[in-house]
């Protein structure tokens, strides 16, 4: 926990463009505008962060082309340090996610051909000052393809030896990996390297196996001394496992425009509370504010709240439930 109130995180992972279709409930092939803005769960966990009041840099590669760039500058208008981000020529491109605002028949293409972020070498995180941070943070698509994996497991050791907490979002998705049983065995290796763990019910199904196993998977991972794991469950609330206790809190209850940037959202307000010495139960609960704030609004980034924003959601909100 030392390391994350220090409030400095170098967060690894991906960059990208969001399209989302405007007006909220229209979809995107009745679509005839739409909002461009940052998107990449690394780069929202960064932006998340940075709005309340964590200082974040993003280790990435970007494509050296126009999209590249409007990444660039998104993510410089958030306040996210761009310093240790490589701008890539050749075919690589960014990541696009093209979504909507509607629950019902919710709609999000993803390209993700030749993506830039894969092309992140050990030499990347060898070039870290990992003495400015106080911890590292890392979503599990890094790990998904080469050379981005065996430079993230770098990153990794180089953390460990600089003395920074590893935090890890298990973050699966399956159209980045070449199969199921590669994914589940190198999650399952990043997480047995990491002192936080965070995913939902069935990323840690997963990687045990069955989603019937996933809870018993995240109290194996907890039984390490001092690494804490928080385990998911959607509109039921999250477990956290931490010194042999389970620590169960519920949701904050809104009327969702979109299912997608709950997770980046609450990671980002997850640390950024502890930062802010908020106890673990009390910083759980303040990211699943967060999540709730994003979920109920267009788009990720944009919709990530200031700390003011949090406090007033949280001091009008009838309160969790149980």
């Amino acid at each position: 926990m030392d390391g994350i109130k220090g409030n400095r995180f170098a967060v690894l992972g991906r960059a990208g463009m969001d399209l989302y279709a405007d007006p909220i409930g229209v979809k995107s092939e009745d679509a005839s505008t739409f909002h461009a803005d940052l998107g990449g769960s690394s780069a929202n966990i960064c932006a998340g962060l940075v709005k309340l009041g964590s200082e974040a840099s993003l280790i990435t590669s970007v494509s050296d082309d126009a999209i590249g760039r409007f990444c660039l500058n998104r993510l410089r208008h958030y306040g996210v340090d761009t310093s240790y981000i490589r701008v890539l020529g050749g075919e690589y491109r960014m990541s696009l996610a093209v979504y909507e605002s509607r629950i019902e028949d919710f709609q999000n293409v993803i390209y993700r051909n030749g993506a830039v972020d894969f092309q992140v070498t050990k030499e990347d995180m060898d070039r870290v000052d990992y003495s400015s941070f106080s911890a590292i943070i890392s979503a599990g698509t890094v790990f998904a393809s080469e050379p981005s994996r065996s430079a993230t497991f770098r990153a990794f050791e180089n953390a460990r030896s600089a003395g920074l907490p590893i935090i890890f979002d298990i973050d699966y998705r399956p159209y980045s990996w070449p199969s199921a049983e590669v994914a589940a065995e190198v999650l399952s290796r990043a997480g047995e390297a990491s002192n936080l763990i965070v995913g939902n019910d069935e990323e840690f199904g997963f990687m045990a196996g069955g989603i019937e196993k996933g809870f018993a998977k995240a109290q194996e991972l907890a039984q390490k001394p001092g690494r804490i794991v928080i385990y998911k469950m959607g509109e039921k609330g999250a477990v956290t496992f931490v010194d042999g206790q389970e620590l169960r809190t519920g949701i904050y209850p809104v009327t969702a425009v979109k299912p997608n940037g709950a997770g980046d959202s609450f990671m980002a307000g997850l640390l950024a509370s502890i930062a802010a010495g908020h106890d673990l139960k009390d910083a759980v609960m303040r990211g699943s504010a967060c999540a709730s704030i994003v979920v109920s609004h267009p788009g990720c980034a944009p919709a990530m709240p200031t700390t003011p924003e949090l406090d007033a959601f949280l001091a009008s909100h009838p309160g969790p439930t149980t």
